[in-house]
């Protein structure tokens, strides 16, 4: 489980195609503290398995599931991502509850400056609107977020300088892809709904 909020900007130093799967190596130095072989570490909102662990770079495969459903697939060398190592019992609970489970591609599609501030908009495929909701929260290539507007097609958020100096958000274009999870919350809610509906029963 996770945060939101973003430890790291690491960078790929290499993508190793594995048949339909693959294993890339990011340069990192924070997240590499205190983590081993076999701890979660989220890139880009994706919770994958850190291996060869070193104090400047790490390890992981990716299924050929995550390069289909996630951004993951999309990554050069070069490339800039966004890092956050698993949460512990002793860990500030900064932004909301993650998984590192990416529920669908959002589109970027263009930013508005505010001097400092800038308001980033996202368009969205339709089986993630009903977890969506004004004020609501929502996870951006593994950035924990606020929903400033919604419509019918895209919402919008507010990004503080901060956060747009430590994460990939700067180099987003528009057209570019990004990775999408909804508040797990939402997703029990419904859940627990459905049940109610389809068996007739009511809480008191």
């Amino acid at each position: 489980m996770f945060t939101g909020i973003i430890e790291e900007l690491g960078r790929i130093r290499a993508i190793e195609k594995r048949s339909e799967d693959a294993r890339i190596v990011i340069e990192a130095h924070t997240v590499t503290e205190g983590s081993r072989d076999g701890d979660s570490i989220s890139v880009n909102g994706v919770c994958l398995t850190a291996l060869d662990v070193k104090p400047d770079f790490f390890a992981a495969d990716v299924s050929k599931e995550t390069l289909f459903r996630s951004t993951l697939g999309n990554l050069k060398e070069g490339s800039a991502v966004n890092l956050e190592r698993a949460v512990t019992p002793a860990t500030r609970l900064g932004g909301h509850i993650v998984q590192g489970h990416v529920d669908a591609r959002g589109t970027f599609l263009g930013l508005e400056n505010h001097g400092d501030s800038r308001t980033f908009r996202f368009g969205y495929p339709k089986e993630v609107s009903r977890y969506l909701v004004f004020k609501g929260s929502v996870t951006v290539e593994g950035i924990s977020l606020t929903i400033a507007n919604l419509t019918d097609d895209y919402f919008e958020i507010a990004v503080i300088p901060k956060t747009f100096e430590v994460t990939n958000f700067s180099q987003l274009k528009p057209g570019d892809a990004v990775n999408l999870e909804a508040d797990v919350i939402a997703k029990y809610v419904e859940r627990i709904l459905t049940e109610q509906a389809n068996s007739g029963a009511t809480f008191s």
